[in-house]
């Protein structure tokens, strides 16, 4: 789990000031890969006693510009952020309980960056994003149940 060795030298070297609310993120982005706003706002108040949501969009948002946080956005669920940036890695999310996982690039660094046709842009990124059902979804009894193979009657 990615954290930062020195958080407070990493705002300084990003050009932030050091505050509570900041250093309360980065703590709760440790403890919490790829968490929501509310998860993050959570963990910020039972250390802080009181933040605003607004004040931790604010950090999330100033990480996210000087690359210290990196948002990702999964369909169907709410931005999450991590503190795993610049490797170009991807992620696995179940599609019954909304888990994230992180999963490496399947071959050298970053081969996902060479599309097929790019249309003349210059790619500098490129975000992978697997689907499926996790471990513990996987072994449920209503899980099981929903992959039956119904069988139609015959005429």
């Amino acid at each position: 789990m990615p954290t930062l060795t020195d958080p407070v030298a990493q705002l300084r070297e990003a050009g932030l000031r050091v505050t509570r609310p900041r250093l309360a993120v980065i703590d709760a982005l440790g403890r919490q890969p790829h968490a929501d706003v509310d998860s993050i706002a959570d963990a910020a108040r039972a250390e802080l006693g009181t933040v605003s949501t607004q004040a931790i969009y604010d950090v999330l948002k100033a990480f996210t510009a000087v690359g210290l946080v990196r948002r990702i956005e999964p369909a169907g669920s709410p931005a999450r952020f991590e503190l795993r940036v610049g490797d170009n890695h991807h992620h696995v999310v179940c599609r019954s309980c909304g888990a994230i996982a992180d999963v490496d690039c399947a071959h050298g660094s970053a081969p996902c960056l060479t599309a097929s046709n790019d249309h003349g842009f210059s790619i500098d990124e490129a975000e992978v994003t697997y689907w499926g059902t996790c471990p513990d979804c996987a072994a449920t009894p209503a899980h099981e149940s929903s992959i039956l193979i119904r069988e139609e009657p015959h005429a």
